[in-house]
């Protein structure tokens, strides 16, 4: 796919020769720090060693009193607890710290995740009659809840307290729940809304702890879950998010919890080699499968084992569901661009409205988010469940999804979702007219130059920096994701060396040189089209667009280029 090349700008230029001679460090690494907004040497501090700051009092979340007053009575009066959490990895690690942390004071504590496809997202009343039928005494929510009007008030009237942790939008009323903790509230003044729903449940469970008296580093041993909730729910890494995400990888990487340490030896992933990289392409996954595949218990029970035999035994079984969820992946991958090719012309659609009555709920937001990439349209993948659509939206920038959904909200019997991810259901006989009106909204929303993706270029780096003070400096930069992605770089003019080829399942190969520096292999994942364009390219005639990572083979570590882009002069 051909990329518009995006050059990021510091607010201030004179920031970046501050920030060079305050911090003796390269001008490539001060423009890298002035682009995410770090002006001072105090900002390069915070940013460079987040686990200096303190973490903010949870008490400034607003009805934290409430909602840590009333687990902290649960716990002394050893009442009946229910966790209920959703059935993503976000969703399952916030139920296994919450159950975890109250397992451990000996009181009666049980967990809910709703069936995917049974129950579906959030509270409902399954669940409430779940906790009724247990003489449950209080009902603490996950990552769910700020939406669950009616089920809330049937828990208060049968006498079950609900403390509510979520972290997704709030509207205009919230639920009538002894505490909502939600740092989207409107009236809740905690200075920080970018919290994981773990996030939340961790800023309950520290409350709690203060309330018992108990020592304030008591919950720091379910940073590990908070970190893999963060890097897989894709929530921005910044300010508080950095700090917990950095002290949980390290968690992770020195003293991994049995069921964590169990998936990493299924894996093949060494304890102290484990990454944000790490969490989302490898580790997340595992865990999210379960639930994608509808039940996610297989999930809930590896984090909160403390046997290693069985959590071996839910190591392997996620392994198995992983596989699945990725065969049925690559099934519906090859339908919709089967359907795309021969159904329609992509060319006339602003956005993709793809049906079939036979897809996997739980697999077609993935593959959404595959044909994004691959078309950069904004895609609706769509199943059929029990007589109703069903399906997800994933978007790209420029076209708010929600917005165009609420465009359609007389076709739609529900909706909801944010800016570039969305979920919806809607009768069958509204689905041509559905399609028809999405794909007029996109035309009148977006440009011909909308469909060309950009490409954010963090600065230009010639080849003979890239050091090991260099790369040492720069990973300085992580733990990366959303508000500090990995940084891009354009090396121009540089000169193959060798032959590229092609290895494994299309992934491109080949070495480069620019000037007087060394040679660094280059890869470009599934970027195996390149081949015919490269072979053709003379010296000094192509820029290249990369990351810089680090490649572990055979026992060595090297420093390699994974190509984004690639702009040939000619």
């Amino acid at each position: 796919m051909a990329y518009r090349w995006v050059y990021a700008q510091p607010e201030r230029e004179e920031s970046v020769h501050y920030l060079q001679q305050e911090l003796n460090v390269p001008s490539e690494i001060a423009r890298l720090l002035a682009i995410r907004g770090i002006e001072s040497f105090d900002d390069a501090k915070s940013f460079f060693r987040p686990e200096k700051q303190k973490l903010y009092d949870p008490f400034l979340m607003k009805d934290m009193d409430k909602g840590a007053s009333r687990l902290a009575e649960a716990i002394c009066n050893h009442q009946k607890v229910l966790i209920y959490g959703d059935y993503d990895v976000d969703g399952t690690t916030a139920v296994s710290i919450l159950y975890t942390f109250l397992r451990s004071f000996g009181i009666d504590v049980h967990y809910y995740i709703p069936h995917r496809f049974k129950e579906g997202y959030g509270i409902n009343p399954d669940g409430i009659r779940h906790a009724i039928d247990i003489d449950a005494d209080l009902i603490v929510s996950v990552d769910c809840g700020i939406t669950a009007f009616e089920e809330a008030k049937v828990a208060k009237e049968n006498g079950i307290d609900l403390i509510i942790c979520d972290h997704h939008t709030v509207g205009d009323e919230i639920p009538e729940a002894l505490a909502v903790l939600d740092p989207k509230r409107p009236d809740c003044n905690y200075p920080f809304d970018g919290l994981s729903g773990a996030g939340v449940g961790y800023k309950l469970v520290q409350g709690t702890v203060e309330k018992l008296g108990l020592p304030k580093t008591l919950p720091h041993q379910f940073l590990d879950l908070v970190a893999i909730s963060i890097a897989s729910d894709i929530v921005p890494i910044v300010e508080e998010n950095r700090y917990l995400m950095r002290r949980g990888l390290k968690l992770i990487n020195t003293e991994p919890r049995v069921g964590i340490k169990a998936l990493l030896n299924r894996i093949k992933i060494p304890p102290g080699t484990v990454t944000t990289s790490s969490i989302v392409f490898s580790i997340g996954p595992r865990i999210n499968a379960a639930g994608r595949m509808g039940d996610a218990t297989a999930a809930v029970e590896l984090m909160i084992s403390e046997d290693e035999t069985k959590a071996a035994k839910y190591a392997s079984e996620l392994e198995a569901i992983n596989i699945r969820r990725r065969s049925t992946d690559s099934e519906t991958m090859e339908q919709a661009v089967d359907m795309l090719e021969n159904n329609f012309n992509v060319d006339n659609m602003s956005t993709m409205v793809l049906h079939h009555p036979e897809w996997h709920l739980g697999v077609i937001g993935i593959v959404a988010s595959r044909l994004v990439d691959a078309y950069y349209r904004p895609t609706i993948m769509l199943s059929t469940v029990e007589g109703k659509i069903k399906g997800s939206a994933r978007s790209i920038k420029g076209f708010n999804i929600y917005n165009a959904l609420k465009k359609c909200e007389d076709l739609l019997e529900q909706f909801g979702g944010h800016e570039f991810a969305a979920g919806l259901t809607m009768d069958a006989e509204n689905l041509d007219e559905f399609r028809q009106r999405m794909n007029s909204i996109g035309f009148q929303k977006l440009s011909d130059n909308d469909f060309l993706p950009e490409l954010q270029i963090d600065s230009v780096l010639d080849l003979e920096q890239v050091d090991p003070k260099f790369w040492k400096l720069l990973t300085q930069f992580e733990p990366f994701g959303p508000g500090n992605m990995r940084p891009v770089f354009v090396s121009q003019d540089v000169c193959i060396e060798g032959v590229p080829s092609i290895v494994g399942n299309g992934h491109l190969k080949f070495k480069v040189r620019q000037n007087g520096s060394a040679v660094l292999d280059v890869i470009g994942f599934n970027m195996h089209e390149y081949l015919p364009m490269l072979r053709k390219c003379d010296d000094g005639q192509m820029d290249v667009a990369y990351v810089l990572e680090e490649n572990h083979w055979n026992g060595k570590r090297t420093i390699q280029m994974r190509l984004k882009d690639i702009k040939v002069h000619n």
